[in-house]
C-alpha cells in the first residue's frame, strides 16, 4: 500500500514537469518568486527579465503561475509577467545580427549593381567610340569616292578632248597630203617639158 501511495505521489510530481512549457519573463527589471500562488507567500528569490523558464501550472484565481527557472528553482510569479515571446534581451542580438546580414547583403547588391553599371557604361563608351570611328571612316571613304569620281570625269573629258584633237590632226594631215598631191599634180606637167614629135611620128 505504501508503495502504491509513493508511486502516485511521484507520478503527481512528475506530471507538471512533463507538461512544462517554455516561457520567458517579460521585459521588466526583475520579479519576485514566491513560495505559493500569491504575494502572501514568502519571497524565495527573484528572477531577471528575459530569463527562460518552464511553466508548470497556473492559478487563474490569484493570477500566479508556478515556474521552474534556469537554476532549477520552483516558485510562483505573477502570470502577467510571463510571455510566450522571447524578451528583447534575447531578441535584440538576433535582430541586430539579422540587420547586419541584411545590410551586408544590401551592400553587396549595391556593389554588384555599381559594378554592372560601370561595366555597361564602359561598354557603351566603347561602342560609341566604335560607331564614331565607323562614321569617320565612312566619311573619309565618301570623300575619297567623290574625289575619285571627279577625277574620273576629268580624265574622261580630257580623253575626249585628246580624241577630238587627234582626229582634227589626222584630218588636217590627210587634207594637207591630198592638197599637196593635187597641187603637185597640177604643177608637175608644167615643170616637165613635153617631147616634140618627129615628122615621122616617132619621138
Amino acid at each position: 500500500m505504501k508503495k502504491l501511495i509513493c508511486m502516485v505521489l511521484v507520478s503527481m510530481l512528475a506530471v507538471p514537469a512533463a507538461f512544462a512549457q517554455d516561457r520567458y519573463i517579460a521585459d521588466k527589471l526583475f520579479t519576485y518568486m514566491h513560495s505559493g500562488p500569491s504575494n502572501q507567500f514568502r519571497i524565495i528569490g527573484s528572477i531577471d527579465a528575459g530569463d527562460k523558464i518552464k511553466l508548470l501550472t497556473s492559478n487563474k484565481e490569484t493570477g500566479y503561475s508556478q515556474i521552474l527557472d534556469g537554476k532549477g528553482r520552483k516558485g510562483w510569479v505573477e502570470s502577467r509577467f510571463i510571455t510566450r515571446q522571447e524578451s528583447m534581451a534575447v531578441r535584440l542580438p538576433k535582430l541586430e545580427k539579422e540587420l547586419s546580414e541584411v545590410k551586408e547583403k544590401l551592400a553587396n547588391a549595391r556593389n554588384n549593381a555599381d559594378s554592372e553599371k560601370a561595366g555597361l557604361v564602359d561598354s557603351l563608351e566603347v561602342r560609341n567610340q566604335q560607331i564614331s570611328e565607323l562614321e569617320q571612316n565612312y566619311s573619309d571613304i565618301s570623300s575619297q569616292l567623290t574625289a575619285s569620281q571627279t577625277e574620273v570625269r576629268e580624265l574622261r573629258a580630257r580623253l575626249d578632248t585628246q580624241k577630238e584633237d587627234l582626229l582634227l590632226k589626222y584630218f588636217m594631215y590627210g587634207g594637207g597630203v591630198a592638197g599637196g598631191g593635187l597641187l603637185f599634180g597640177l604643177i608637175l606637167p608644167h615643170i616637165i617639158p613635153r617631147r616634140k614629135k618627129s615628122p615621122s611620128g616617132w619621138a
